[in-house]
């Protein structure tokens, strides 16, 4: 259910591409409504996007803090990132293109390297029964994964005027096909860890780490969840630059300036900032983001971008 609203935003987004193909989302919405209007609707997608930056270093310092470097401040950990994240944005989108194209090949070989090498545990009795008495269970569930992370794809649709040209007409074909192999991925991963750890797949997280953890072949291979927490911190690295990248353009566009190689590394101090003094406690990260998150995405990222559509939509057909 979550996916599939997934796709529903992403036909959203490609339908304001092919309309506006060298337009943002912002551009699209003074087109619609007015400069003055246009601004006042995306201010909120602006502040929650420092949020969500914040928010995704703040979880790598979690996962450090329980589990590699624990006695590391997470201040440390959260400067280290946003230094790292920082210096990538501003080299620009084609820079952080050509590296993902070989660390998330890399990610995505290690999570299959990982669940293949722990086939060996699998219980399919811990998938049964397949559906729970409160079925109300599987609707929460998918609010919080349509929340965290498909709600989100609604920040694409301020960058794809940068696609090439030539390239325009197989932009939709390869966003479907990397959606389709986000869900599978995210699928198998459910499905193996529920194979393996069970009924504590609920309890643990990180549960990819958990299940490396569990690999031991003849007392020569094991520690393995070292890729694993390597694909983790690929995953939280690309995500939070290309989200503090978007932030960067949208911010400059919003306030209608030029620079946008300016403004990266104050945008990211800002955003750190947040991200020490706002997620101190687990707890509290966990409540916002199953709990919080889903319903502020849906004001600020997901009703801007039907509002602007609505509106694209309605002009297009009131024209002779």
């Amino acid at each position: 259910m979550a996916w599939g609203m997934g796709a529903v935003y992403l036909a959203c987004i490609l339908y304001l591409y092919r309309k506006n193909p060298e337009r943002s989302l912002l551009e699209s919405a003074r087109r619609a409504f007015g400069k003055l209007p246009a601004g006042a609707l995306m201010l909120p997608f602006i502040v929650l996007m420092f949020w969500n930056v914040a928010g995704i270093v703040s979880e790598i310092g979690l996962f450090f803090k329980s589990t590699m470097l624990k006695e590391t401040p997470t201040s440390v950990v959260h400067a280290l990132m946003f230094v790292m994240i920082a210096l990538t944005a501003r080299a620009g989108i084609v820079v952080v293109a050509r590296m993902s194209a070989l660390l998330l090949a890399l990610m995505i070989a290690f999570i299959f390297i990982v669940l293949i090498m722990v086939s060996n545990l699998f219980q399919p009795e811990f998938l049964l029964p397949l559906l729970p008495s409160d079925t109300g269970a599987v609707f929460r569930a998918a609010y919080i994964a349509y929340g965290f992370p498909y709600s989100e794809l609604i920040v694409f649709a301020f960058i794809l005027q940068l696609v090439r040209r030539e390239e325009a007409s197989k932009v939709g074909k390869h966003l479907y096909i990397a959606l389709a192999v986000n869900g599978l991925l995210l699928l198998l991963s459910l499905v193996c860890s529920l194979l393996v750890l069970g009924p504590l797949t609920g309890d643990l997280k990180y549960s990819l780490f958990q299940l490396a953890r569990l690999i031991v072949i003849r007392e020569f291979v094991e520690r393995i969840e070292s890729v694993i927490g390597f694909s983790l911190i690929v995953g939280f690295y690309f995500k939070a630059t290309i989200l503090l990248l978007i932030l960067v353009r949208t911010v400059v566009e919003w306030l209608n300036l030029r620079d946008e190689r300016l403004f990266t590394l104050p945008v990211a101090f800002v955003c750190l900032l947040l991200s020490i003094t706002t997620y101190t406690k687990e707890s509290s990260l966990n409540e916002m983001v199953n709990v919080v998150w889903p319903l502020l995405n849906n004001f600020c990222y997901v009703l801007p971008m039907l509002l602007v559509v609505a509106a694209t939509l309605f002009r297009r057909r009131k024209r002779p």
